[in-house]
């Protein structure tokens, strides 16, 4: 059995007790709400540097090491004895509760060791700890780790003051935005960061700072957090709190989740309408457009949507390390869910956990967990190998690799096959620049590969980080078998390919009148999807792509176009 650590730090709590409070506001709350925001309710009760940091940082993704997991043990101890079993696994989980023998007993009492856990007897309010939880940031992109912790936006004193009592605990130094001119109210639901100085929120922050224009919190998340670009994003009516993550994540620096509901259904135009913003306005930290992977927004038990239910979602969940836990309901998406996230994280061990009896408050897995970033952690910023149709010169693989200890060797390594060992490149570097070069390939392979870094302490970081079973991949192929024609036409068509029946290629032609995101996908008789065709953001105009049947089977098969604001399916028929 792994060493048990447990720490008990005892103090004093003058706060009252914590409910089982809802991320949302208590009628009762509303008159200190009001005087949170325009400062005249400080929120805290203990202070650390009111001051931002006097070098520059970045702060941590949440896909990046970890080695710890805070959550608060209040409501829903069902749901948290099952975080913890997943999450100990991978990291030190730190339990910030008022008696930790109760904890430990009913952790036991569910069959769960008691592994890397450490207790933190604190006052709290709330289980909402991804709300009031502190950020990891590192000085100069991977040095000194340090926390930096916003006005909690909720008149919550116990919950604001929990990231002082943790950063006591771990020795680390914290920054809070608690003075002006720097006071900035805020909430991490609201907030995601690719780790390379771009952040996501929606536009509550700018409503919940009413005295600062938006100018000046860009300039307060530069200074604290190293943001060089904080992309946000209209509310949407029917989520109630307006927090992003109950819709949307980042699954790495240039994919992001985003939940989908049926055409025209509770916040599903809105939802597209920030989606198309951010794809119209916004490259990745790397300069390329966004890949975009669609995961459903579920109804309720009752098939019923906002505002007529709860806010079911699939996006609200957490990375720890090599696994990522899931909220799931006991419904039939639920599969469908678990499936997505495998399909898009490989190497990850995906595991859902039912939230059906806590969605009601408004939050889920992500909304009662925060992470803690490793101490010195080794950066690793790649820009991943996309599919290409080059065969006659080698991909290079290029990498930005730190660490503060420095840097002793990279390795890259690539395979063609996910049943053949590895290929292994030493990565030549120019000061923190590492690169490598996979020989060319021939169309129709599948390139697997990851980099692994070692720094000169002996610690070794791979990227991804569940590699060598999980891995970045890119296809060699003929990536001219779509064409675009700049006409805009009037309305959303989706034709019959033609020639139909065919063998084995045939065109299918369709057309969009506005700019949007666009999937084309195949699927066979059964149902099954045997083709994604397209999966990108289109300008408006005609297009045709010609597909090519090879290696599919004669039979029966249908081809579906989905937009915001149309969807269609024709079939065809291919004939050997």
């Amino acid at each position: 059995m792994k060493k048990i650590f447990i720490l008990f730090a005892v103090l004093f709590c003058s706060n009252l007790m914590a409910q089982d409070l809802p991320k949302g506001l208590l009628p009762s709350e509303l008159d200190a709400y009001q005087k949170l925001i325009y400062g005249q309710f400080t929120g805290k009760n203990l202070t650390d540097d009111p001051n931002p940091p006097g070098y520059p940082v970045r702060t941590m993704a949440e896909w990046e090491q970890l080695q710890g997991l805070t959550i608060t043990w209040t409501s829903y101890t069902t749901i948290l004895r099952q975080i913890v079993d997943y999450a100990q696994d991978e990291v030190i989980v730190y339990i910030v509760c008022s008696d930790s023998n109760a904890v430990k007993t009913f952790l036991t009492s569910g069959g769960v060791p008691l592994v890397n856990l450490k207790f933190i007897i604190a006052p709290f309010n709330s289980v909402w700890c991804r709300d009031y939880g502190a950020w990891s940031v590192y000085k100069n992109t991977a040095d000194t780790t340090s926390f930096v912790d916003w006005v909690y936006n909720r008149p919550r004193p116990g919950d604001d003051a929990t990231p002082n009592y943790l950063a006591n605990v771990l020795g680390i130094n914290i920054f809070t935005t608690t003075n002006e001119p720097n006071r900035l109210v805020n909430t991490g639901g609201n907030f995601m960061v690719d780790g390379n100085g771009t952040g996501f929120a929606s536009k509550l922050v700018i409503e919940e700072n009413p005295s600062k224009t938006e100018a000046q919190i860009d300039g307060i998340m530069n200074s604290y957090m190293g943001l060089t670009r904080y992309i946000k994003m209209n509310t949407l009516p029917y989520d109630g709190i307006h927090h992003i993550d109950m819709h949307m994540k980042l699954l790495d620096e240039e994919t992001l989740l985003v939940g989908q509901y049926p055409n025209g259904v509770a916040d599903g135009p809105f939802i597209e309408a920030n989606l198309q913003y951010v794809l119209s306005n916004f490259l990745t930290c790397y300069g390329r457009p966004y890949k975009v992977v669609r995961i459903p927004m579920p109804p309720s038990p009752g098939g019923q949507y906002p505002p007529s239910s709860s806010y079911y979602t699939y996006t609200n969940s957490v990375f720890i390390n090599k696994t990522v836990i899931v909220p799931i309901y006991g419904l039939p998406q639920d599969t469908t869910a678990l499936r997505i996230y495998r399909e898009n994280l490989p190497g990850y061990r995906v595991v859902g956990i039912n939230c059906s009896g806590m969605i009601s408050a408004g939050g889920a897995i992500h909304c009662i967990t925060k992470e803690i970033g490793v101490y010195n952690p080794i950066f690793i910023s790649h820009k991943y190998q996309r599919n290409t149709d080059v065969t006659n010169q080698p991909y290079q693989i290029k990498s930005y690799i730190k660490s503060k200890r420095g840097i002793a060797n990279a390795k890259l390594y690539w395979r063609t096959d996910t049943l053949s060992a590895y290929n292994e490149l030493t990565m030549s570097a120019v000061g923190d620049t590492f690169t490598a070069n996979i020989p060319a390939r021939p169309l129709g392979t599948d390139v697997y590969y990851y980099i692994s870094a070692t720094a000169n302490d002996g610690r070794v970081t791979n990227k991804p980080l569940t590699a060598p079973t999980g891995y970045t991949k890119f296809r060699v192929d003929n990536l001219t078998n779509i064409t675009h024609t700049n006409t805009t036409p009037l309305n959303y068509t989706l034709s019959q390919n033609y020639p139909n029946p065919f063998n084995p290629a045939t065109k299918i032609n369709f057309a969009i009148p506005e700019n949007g995101y666009v999937t084309l996908k195949v699927f066979d008789i059964t149902g099954k999807e045997v083709a994604n065709l397209v999966n990108d953001f289109k300008f408006a105009g005609s297009y045709t792509y010609d597909f090519n049947g090879s290696d599919l089977g004669s039979g029966i098969y249908f081809y579906k176009i989905s937009t915001p604001n149309f969807t269609d399916v024709k079939k065809m028929i291919l004939v050997k």
